[in-house]
């Protein structure tokens, strides 16, 4: 089954609504502007969030110790990195960390394979600018051959989330701004997508 991931969580609310909809993963960000929350209010959303949901911890280019630190507390159950982390940091953050680790690969040419010691790869749309997500589809022609189970994000939603499913088959989909209103989490569009997802998923 198709697993989900609603990314970008900063509100008691968007816990709610997770809590309803019953997406596989949230993620928490701990980089950038837009989405990013500090340690505390991650805490807080964690206690609040339901045992079942696991939590991704969203970096880019942070101390390992600063991982381990949320990892240790169970604040976060995987790690996704977003960033120019390289084999040698992946190395020593999983000798520390038993749970998934997801390296984010911005897309920009084709890809047959990746010789990572990550988990999973994420792929998500190329930009120049931020390491973080621009919500904007990238040319899915690039990944095809690419046959282990990754993470696809970049400007997913209901009007294309099946033909995602369909052509490309991700283990998991991966959604922020596809699943908000004026930049607001939406509780309509979680459940939606959600069940487009499973019932995709129900069908195979």
């Amino acid at each position: 089954m198709t697993k989900i991931k609603i990314c970008g969580l900063k509100r008691e609310e968007d816990i709610g609504f997770v809590n309803i909809a019953k997406p596989d993963y949230v993620g928490f960000v701990f980089a950038g502007e837009k989405r990013k929350i500090d340690f505390n209010t991650a805490t807080k959303l964690k206690s609040l969030l339901n045992k079942e949901i696991q939590t991704v911890g969203v970096f880019v280019n942070i101390d390992v110790d600063n991982i381990l630190n949320l990892y240790r507390d169970c604040i976060i159950d995987l790690v996704q990195l977003h960033g120019d982390e390289d084999e040698i940091y992946i190395s020593k953050l999983k000798e520390k960390v038993k749970q998934p680790i997801i390296k984010v690969v911005r897309v920009k040419e084709k890809i047959r394979d990746i010789k990572t010691k990550a988990n999973f790869t994420l792929f998500d749309m190329y930009n120049n600018f931020e390491y973080g997500g621009c919500g904007k589809v990238f040319d899915w022609n690039l990944i095809r051959q690419y046959k282990q189970p990754f993470f696809l994000a970049g400007g997913l939603n209901k009007d294309n989330i099946e033909k995602a499913l369909t052509e490309l088959k991700p283990y998991c989909i991966d959604l922020s701004s596809g699943v908000e209103t004026d930049g607001i989490k939406d509780l309509n569009k979680i459940k939606e997508i959600i069940q487009i997802v499973r019932k995709y998923s129900n069908t195979k």
